[in-house]
């Protein structure tokens, strides 16, 4: 994590990481203002708190109060060497807890991170730099011997060598990685999680067998994911790029929508209009790019290459992310070995789709075929020697397609985890099911899988499998666990031999789609410097549903955008025409503004947790409309998940106006107690909401112009060094 440092007025000194600000201080003794701890303080201070997370931890995952536990910490000075000290953590337990109860909190102890790090003895290395924000790629501490050549299926190049120059592209592109957690849990299982230093936003996870291969995944996922845009989906990019020569890449097209709003005749073919538009819904407005919000320039479009022709096909960009989000994009170190990657996510998603929806039974794998792939039998034992039950899957459905499971059964919550992989081959689809499984998980994150059930309408509802595309967490029928499979067990294998294997496996994969009868559309995009491409197969790799596009469109944040940004400069009129818009467009009153809109908000403040909900009671109080505040207030309060802060300034809101709205009671006979109770700040804001002085409490304000949103600007930062990057490869 990286940590930037300000210097403040005399001894103060200011951290900023992430969305925090810790400001420390030293005592009056040491010439500071003991305005705030100082820097050992905190250090001290991490380890007990580390500690008590651990043991909240388990109590959670165990349903025991913590009400009654007590946890401090003290350090013990060696008289004779001051850095050489003793933590004694120690733990106050109730007398009803269990002994074995006693024991695990005391071992949950002993796992604290801050614990081991300091155990362990941290390195320091201590240097000057020409430059913080220039000095990239510090962080990427696993250096593999340049010397070694290490192969893996399915990669082109050795692991050493993919890894460094993935590293050396990111570096030239002026960003930051660094590795934020590393996980080894069971043997040969490893995955860490990689980020953006200066923009955490953009992050990805990676997996493998070795913490090379894993390393070489995330740094794969992360130059894919810059290279198709997708940290920035959703997002709002601001006025600068929604002008500038192109949005997105330099070959897009944009189109005006025809008469009546129609559809441009110059975007999609007949084979996806009947896909996304059978019914005849499809308008032209529907498709306007989300990310710049230029309405006057139509519709973005952008080039694909459909395969049974080669002839180019303009896709909106609007579409590809609300309906296709991450789904068939890969880099690669060779342009077929990126196709492999793609047609391989593409299988395994559509494949564990008809699974679930379906209830299909799958067979199991022999135990004589998977004692040909030692490693991975090394890591179901780990996860089976710590109490989970695993079950190891084909599934090809006959051998057609190139996917394998391997599903987790957890016996303390009931839950289960289905984990699906694919290759082509079948070692490296079993392989990926696997680390797939325990990517970026801990023991206790596997208590939060959610059981099976016999209820159809809850596997095939589309939510769910859209819960299985984010991290495989959705909902598994109990049919899936019965013994009589649906198909019989296939030792099947696609894979390619040879130096030409990548080539051959993309063939075969392609292939096994021409014989579905599915048109495939493929852009390949190399303006950073490395090779990457999206392959998009309409009507079968879609993660959301086509009628998205008209009921759930993303651009649906135009209708908000602008005057929400402005929301302390709208009068009463405007005003009404939003609450109106809020109240008319079925919207979730409990889903985020920051989503609606597309602006990353600091998720501390009060922008950051704001609901619709919230919004269009904040709007009520703003228009005087009491009555209909109050309604939202009970809402609110019986609903919403919000901070302590919040919800105590929505409990005095409550009490306010329970007095303001009855004709019998009068305010002034009870603000001096509601004072008392709730303090001075909060009530000033809450009187004020209530007489109109005070509108939007707790929001600062901002614009189109993105003032003060520090988060969103690092975001925007991150996308303006891959425009500049595609705008110097367009010129050469």
């Amino acid at each position: 994590m990286e940590i930037k440092v300000n210097f403040l007025d005399k001894l103060r000194l200011e951290a900023k990481f992430d969305d925090f600000t810790v400001i420390a201080d030293q005592p009056i003794r040491y010439k500071g203002d003991g305005s705030a701890p100082g820097p050992f303080d905190y250090f001290l201070a991490s380890s007990a708190l580390c500690a008590a997370y651990f043991v909240k931890l388990y109590c959670d995952t165990r349903n025991i109060s913590t009400e009654n536990i007590r946890l401090s910490q003290n350090n013990i000075v060696d008289p004779e060497n001051r850095y050489q000290q003793i933590f004694k953590i120690q733990l106050e337990l109730p007398a009803d807890i269990s002994e074995k109860d006693r024991q695990g909190m005391l071992r949950s102890i002993d796992r604290c991170t801050v614990k081991k790090v300091v155990q362990a003895g941290p390195d320091f290395v201590i240097e000057e730099v020409a430059s913080l924000d220039a000095d990239a790629q510090a962080l990427l501490t696993l250096n593999p011997d340049t010397d070694a050549r290490t192969y893996i299926a399915g990669k082109d190049l050795p692991l050493e060598q993919t890894i460094a120059n993935m590293s050396a592209l990111l570096a030239g592109l002026g960003i930051k990685i660094e590795i934020a957690s590393w996980r080894n849990i069971v043997p040969n299982v490893w995955s860490l999680h990689i980020r953006d230093a200066h923009s955490p936003m953009c992050f990805t996870n990676g997996k493998g067998s070795t913490k090379e291969s894993a390393l070489a995944s995330a740094l794969g996922e992360y130059i894919e994911r810059l290279s198709c845009n997708h940290f920035y989906a959703g997002s709002y990019w601001g006025q600068d790029i929604a002008n500038a020569a192109f949005v997105h890449y330099p070959e897009e097209r944009w189109f005006k929508p025809g008469k009546k709003d129609t559809l441009p005749r110059e975007i999609l073919d007949d084979y996806c209009l009947d896909i996304y538009d059978a019914d005849g819904e499809l308008r032209g407005s529907h498709l306007i790019d989300t990310n710049s919000g230029n309405t006057e320039r139509g519709i973005c479009a952008l080039p694909y290459v459909r395969r049974s022709d080669g002839e180019t096909v303009y896709f909106p960009s609007n579409l590809i992310e609300n309906l296709f989000v991450s789904n068939g994009m890969s880099a690669g170190n060779t342009l077929v070995e990126a196709q492999v990657q793609c047609l391989s996510e593409i299988f395994e998603r559509a494949v564990k789709r008809e699974i679930i929806e379906g209830e299909i039974c799958l067979p199991d794998v022999p135990q004589d075929v998977l004692a040909k792939f030692p490693g991975i039998v090394a890591g179901i034992k780990g996860l089976e020697e710590q109490g989970f039950p695993v079950l190891v899957k084909d599934a090809s459905l006959g051998g057609v397609y190139p996917v394998m499971c391997v599903t987790l059964m957890n016996p303390r919550t009931g839950g289960v985890f289905a984990s699906f992989g694919a290759h082509p081959s079948l070692q490296v689809a079993l392989e990926r099911s696997l680390t797939e499984l325990m990517q970026g998980r801990s023991f206790e994150g596997l208590n939060d899988l959610p059981p099976p059930t016999f209820t159809s309408e809850a596997v095939t509802e589309p939510n769910n499998f859209v819960e299985h595309f984010i991290d495989s967490s959705g909902i598994v029928s109990w049919r899936f666990f019965s013994a009589k499979a649906d198909y019989d067990f296939v030792e099947w294998d696609f894979s390619g031999q040879g130096e030409r294997s990548n080539a051959e496996e993309a063939a075969a994969l392609f292939g096994i789609l021409d014989a579905m009868g599915k048109e495939v559309y493929t852009a390949v995009y190399d303006h950073l410097g490395a090779t990457a491409c999206r392959i998009l197969v309409p009507g079968y790799s879609e993660v959301y549903p086509v009628e998205d596009l008209v009921w759930d469109n993303t651009n649906k944040a135009l209708l908000f955008r602008e005057d929400v940004l402005n929301i302390h400069r709208l009068d009463d009129e405007r005003l009404e025409e939003l609450l109106e818009r809020l109240e008319n467009n079925e919207l979730d009153e409990h889903s985020d503004i920051a989503t609606l809109i597309g602006i990353e908000f600091d998720e501390n403040t009060v922008w950051g947790q704001l609901s619709v909900l919230e919004l269009k009671l904040l709007i009520n109080l703003a228009l005087q409309q009491l009555e209909s505040a109050q309604e939202l207030v009970g809402a609110f309060l019986q609903y919403n998940d919000n901070t302590v802060e919040r919800k105590l300034f929505y409990q005095a809101m409550q009490a306010v106006l329970e007095v303001a709205l009855d004709d019998e009671m009068e305010l002034d006979d009870y603000v001096a107690n509601f004072r008392r109770m709730f303090g001075d700040a909060r009530m000033d804001a809450v009187l004020g909401s209530v007489d109109g002085s005070v509108r939007f409490a707790g929001l600062t304000p901002t614009s189109m112009a993105l003032e003060g949103l520090d988060r969103h600007q690092r975001l925007l930062d991150s996308y303006k060094k891959l425009h500049a990057a595609r705008a110097r490869a367009a010129v050469k």
